[in-house]
C-alpha cells in the first residue's frame, strides 16, 4: 500500500502501518474497492488517518459527529464504529454514485443505524440545520472551495470543547512552495491562514499523511 503522505517513502509507511491499529477485513476490502476506481481513489483517507479518527473520536467520547465529505464511506465507517450504540453520525455529500458504495459496507460493518447520509450540497444542509452547539466531532474532507463556508457554519453547531478536523490543509507540501500558485493552494493557504488568525478556537496542523488541521473551540 502506498503512502499517500509526501513526508513518508514507502517503507516508512509500511512500518508505520505495521505499529498503528489494523483494519479488518470489510475495511480493507473497502480501501481495496476504492483503489479499483482508479485515479478518484485518491480521494479517499490513508489507513493511518482511518486509525486517527477512530481513536479520536472514542477518546473524546463523541455521541454526535457530523462528516463533511462522505466519498465511499472509509472515514465514516472508521467514526461510527467508534461511537457509542446510541452515537449518530451525519454524512453529507452530493454523489449518489460514491455513496452507494459507502452504504454497502455500513450494513456489512453493523453501522448503519448509527449513520444519517444526506445527499443535498453540504452548504445547504448545514445552514438548515439549528445554530446551536450540538455536535462533538466534525470532520471535513470534501471540495476545498467550500472549506471556509463549512468551517463557519460548523463551529457555531460544535459544543465547547468540541473538535473539528480538515484533511489536506499541507497539499502536498504545496502550501509552502512559493512556485505553487494554483487555485487550490491559494484557497488553502487562505483557509489555514484564516483558522491561525482565528481567535475563537485553538488550532494545530499534525502531520498525518497530507496534513490534518485539529481545531478545538474552547
Amino acid at each position: 500500500m502506498s503512502p499517500k503522505s509526501f513526508l513518508l517513502d514507502e517503507q516508512l509507511h509500511a512500518y508505520l502501518i505495521a505499529h498503528t491499529t489494523g483494519i479488518d477485513d470489510i475495511a480493507h476490502q473497502l480501501m481495496e474497492e476504492t483503489a479499483a476506481l482508479g485515479g478518484i481513489s485518491g480521494m479517499q483517507i490513508a489507513p493511518e488517518q482511518g486509525a486517527f479518527l477512530s481513536l479520536l473520536t472514542a477518546g473524546v467520547g463523541a455521541r454526535r459527529v457530523v462528516e463533511v465529505g462522505t466519498f465511499t464511506g472509509f472515514s465514516a465507517l472508521c467514526i461510527a464504529r467508534a461511537l457509542p450504540a446510541d452515537g449518530r453520525l451525519l454524512c453529507l455529500d452530493v454523489s449518489a454514485e460514491w455513496s452507494a458504495i459507502a452504504q454497502r459496507y455500513w450494513q456489512a460493518a453493523g453501522v448503519t443505524d448509527r449513520i444519517e447520509l444526506v445527499l443535498a450540497p453540504a452548504a445547504e444542509t448545514l445552514r438548515a440545520l439549528p445554530a446551536e452547539p450540538s455536535f462533538d466531532l466534525a470532520f471535513i474532507d470534501a471540495d476545498k472551495q467550500g472549506y471556509l463556508t463549512y468551517y463557519e457554519e460548523l463551529l457555531p453547531r460544535i459544543r465547547p470543547g468540541g473538535l473539528i478536523l480538515v484533511d489536506n490543509t499541507l497539499w502536498s507540501g504545496k502550501v509552502v512552495d512559493e512556485s505553487s500558485d494554483d487555485d487550490t493552494v491559494k484557497i488553502i493557504r487562505a483557509f489555514n491562514d484564516h483558522v491561525a488568525a482565528d481567535s475563537r478556537v485553538e488550532s494545530t496542523i499534525l502531520p498525518i499523511s497530507d496534513g490534518i488541521t485539529m481545531i478545538r473551540k474552547p
